[in-house]
This record gives C-alpha cells, structure tokens and sequence, in this order.
C-alpha cells in the first residue's frame, strides 16, 4: 500500500469517494459555461446563487461539528486563519475563476487551475522553509512546460477572442489563491478537523460573496428566470457541496497526497465534458499539456509521500 506522511492508506473507498469528489468537482466549469452561454448571466449573480444554495448545508455543518462530543474549539489566532483562507480559497479565488471562464474554454480553465499544486510547493519553499529537491523542480518544469503546450494549442483555436489573456490571467490568479488555501489548510485541520475547518471557511467565503453582490451586483437579474435558478441550484449541489465534503472525507481516509494523486482525473474530466457537452475541440498541444501537468502534479505529490 501507498503510504502518506500521516500514515494514511488508499483504500477503496477512499479511493473512490475521492475519484467522484474530483469528478463532480470538474463539472463546475461546465456548468459555468453552460450558464454563459444559455442565459448570459454575469459571473457575480451566478457565484451569488452558488452560495445561497451551498449556505445550509455549511451551516448545518457548522453547527453538528461545533455541538458534537469532542469538539475543539477555535482560538482567536485560528478563527482569524480560518476566516483568512475562507477569503482567498472560496471567496477571491471562486470569483477570479468564474470571470476568467467568461473568456477561456473549460478545458484550459482546468489546466491552469491545476497549477495549484506546484504553487502550494512554491508556498512551503518560500514561506515554510521547505527544501525543494531534485525531483520537485522536476515536476515544476514538466507541469509548466504542460500549460505552455497546451496554451499555444489553445492560441490557435482561440483565435478571436479580445479577452483570451485576461481570462488566462483570472483563472491563473484563482489558482494562486486556492494554493494559498490548500496550503494553510494543510496546517490547521489536522488541529480542528476536515469538517469544521470546510464548514467555517466556505461561511466566511459566503459572507464575503453575499456582500460584493450587495455592493455591486445587479438583484433585477435574479427575476431572469427558473433556468438561472437551476444553474445556481446545480453548481451549489453537484459542484460545491457534495464533493467538497467528499474530498474532506477523502483527506481524512487517505491523506492529502493521495487525495492530490487521484484528484489528477479532473483535467481530464473536465476536457472530455467540455468536448460533449460545450463542443470545445480535442487537439494534440491539449492532450501533449494535460499528460505533462498531471505527470508534473503526481511527481510533486509523490514526492511528498516518500
């Protein structure tokens, strides 16, 4: 069996709730672009209506895991973490992503999110004092190589699009926030739980969300009809709930790297989904970029295993 640093094994079903969690996580995209493309909704509403269907589930949450036998609780310094990651993981990093895929296919979203990883190894270098070996520059230029691969391929096809490189830069920024996430969540779960560490921060995100839309955001659209609903009520269930309470269960049956290892199945989820439901075409620089970012990624995560 594989091993973690926390001694955790891969087990089937560990395994498999991980796959699905990954999965349902790709669709996000698609449902986005679907969206767009449907009932040319604005990023903020959409993001907006995520939230307020994601919001009792959060708050069911945050409520058994507070009110349950054994519960830690927060210091100030941790409830000051919690809500900070909260920001940058689902808060900044959600809204730099659904504006970014207003002007960049779901497919190469989805390959330059998962960059993350290689950025939470940068993080740990640079603020952590972690060593970078051999073996992990390798894995950076390798993944890196991958998203240059694949962005000329998407040049080519993309060819009239005014927005291309600022929908390239959102979606780039979104994954340094979310490595920033998943970098600081790697510190303080293993002190107050997957659960209640998921819960608070994805209210802290909310609260953030539901005021940008009350600042800047258009409530008229909210009466455009059932279908925005729909999509709202689909990217709350499908792609933000279920499986980010997946990957928390996950993390807690097989570890953080395994979970990172398996997690690679979403780029190519999200490529294949993207060709049958939006159309977006398969081409060479895209399978050539996908295969070296998750070779990239599953070298920087092994690495964390040995």
């Amino acid at each position: 069996m594989l091993k973690t640093n926390q001694n955790n094994k891969i087990t089937i079903a560990g395994f498999f709730i991980t796959l699905f969690g990954a999965i349902l996580f790709s669709t996000k995209a698609i449902i986005v672009k679907t969206a767009f493309n449907s009932i040319h909704v604005d990023a903020l509403t959409l993001l907006t209506l995520r939230m307020v269907f994601s919001l009792p589930f959060y708050l069911l949450a945050a409520f058994l895991t507070s009110n349950q036998k054994g519960n830690i609780r927060m210091t100030r310094r941790q409830w000051f973490y919690v809500m900070l990651l909260g920001v940058f993981g689902y808060y900044l990093s959600s809204l730099f992503d659904f504006i970014g895929l207003q002007y960049i296919s779901a497919g190469l979203e989805r390959l330059i999110l998962f960059l993350y990883p290689t950025f939470a190894v940068l993080i740990n270098v640079y603020f952590f004092g972690q060593k970078m070996s051999g073996v992990q520059k390798i894995s950076l230029l390798l993944t890196y190589l991958g998203i240059a691969i694949a962005y000329y391929g998407e040049l080519h096809i993309d060819t009239s699009n005014p927005h291309f490189y600022l929908g390239s830069f959102l979606v780039f920024l979104c994954a340094i926030t979310y490595s920033i996430y998943i970098a600081g969540s790697g510190k303080i779960i293993p002190h107050i739980g997957s659960t209640k560490f998921t819960a608070f921060a994805m209210l802290t995100a909310t609260a953030g969300i539901f005021i940008h839309f009350m600042i800047g955001g258009n409530i008229a659209t909210l009466k455009s009809g059932a279908n925005l609903w729909y999509y709202g009520l689909s990217l709350a269930i499908v792609a933000t709930v279920i499986p980010s309470f997946l990957i928390s269960d996950g993390l807690k049956r097989i570890g953080a790297s395994n979970v990172a290892i398996i997690s690679a199945i979403g780029p190519v989820s999200t490529i294949v989904q993207a060709h049958y439901f939006l159309g977006e075409k398969i081409f060479v620089e895209q399978i050539i970029g996908t295969v070296l970012v998750i070779a990239g990624v599953i070298l920087t995560t092994l690495k964390r295993v040995s």
